[in-house]
């Protein structure tokens, strides 16, 4: 069977407004698929609304507007998408690949990781609420190709590892909506930071559990402020300023070792975009800034 078109996606959580460590991953992500001439969709993860301002999902949409980071198919909002988590959970559940666990991070602790109420083996006491769902996972010395890092070896470890895929406040994890979602829209090709790289081995047990190919991974090095800490919000990482957003981009490029021409800023973000369609070189990826 021939090779499914490339289809990526930027997968931002709304727990503020989009930042340059951000952008730099949407450039990467709209870049690489549209090298491949793929399509390039957008997904926000608004899965936990205690950490959400109500503004930052319409602050990120604009920013991406601003900077012509536009995607070949409505926005996706996982917070419309609890039903087919709830049927993902209830499937993983019957067919053992899940388990009902109310043990607190303090028991774990306790135990070295182990659960101590054996969640892994049978089903908690009704009187032992409130609990989570989690991912039984299978030991595994689990290797794959990383498309810019090379080849990736990463143990897992059963129970010790098993991630929650719904927590006991009721809320879906990013863990089990992730998988969820790519596997729905069809997602080939993962363009993300690689402070996300150890979560690749326990993600691809969950999209084989749940009859799907893993994708392909890209993990590009993370963006660090002055004091070698990820950008982020817990950082104070400052909002993009959409005013300057051709400039903006071309940081951006530069961030991810392209060589942008003197006089780029001054173009507009759509010249950009072309610009670094045409002259990608993923190879020129510092791999040292990791």
């Amino acid at each position: 069977m021939p090779e499914p078109r490339y289809r990526g996606r930027f997968a931002p959580s709304p727990t503020g407004p989009l930042h340059f460590g951000s952008l730099v991953t949407a450039l990467a992500s709209y870049v690489e698929a549209r090298v491949h001439r793929g399509q390039w969709l957008v997904r926000i993860e608004d899965l936990d609304p205690l950490r959400e301002p109500p503004e930052a999902t319409g602050q990120i949409l604009q920013a991406l507007e601003a900077h012509a980071l536009a995607p070949d198919e409505p926005v996706r909002f996982q917070s419309r998408r609890h039903s087919a988590y709830q049927a993902a959970i209830d499937d993983l559940l019957a067919r053992g690949h899940a388990y009902r666990c109310p043990c607190s991070r303090k028991e774990l602790q306790a135990h070295d990781g182990r659960h101590p109420h054996a969640c892994r083996t049978r089903p908690p006491s009704p009187l032992q609420r409130p609990f989570a769902v989690r991912f039984k996972l299978h030991d595994e010395d689990c290797h794959w190709q990383d498309q810019l890092l090379g080849p990736q070896r990463h143990p897992v470890r059963a129970e010790l590892d098993d991630p929650v895929i719904l927590r006991k406040e009721g809320f879906y994890a990013y863990q089990l909506a992730v998988v969820v979602d790519d596997i729905d829209q069809g997602i080939t090709d993962v363009v993300r930071g690689s402070d996300l790289l150890d979560m690749t081995a326990q993600q691809q047990q969950i999209y084989r559990a749940l009859g799907a190919r893993p994708p392909r991974w890209l993990h590009i090095p993370v963006i660090r402020n002055e004091q070698g800490q990820k950008l982020s919000k817990q950082t104070h990482a400052p909002a993009l300023d959409n005013s300057r957003a051709s400039a903006n981009l071309v940081d951006a490029l530069r961030a991810l070792g392209q060589n942008p021409p003197n006089g780029l800023a001054q173009a507009r973000p759509e010249q950009i975009l072309a610009w670094a369609c045409s002259h990608w070189r993923r190879q020129a990826i510092d791999l040292t800034a990791r």
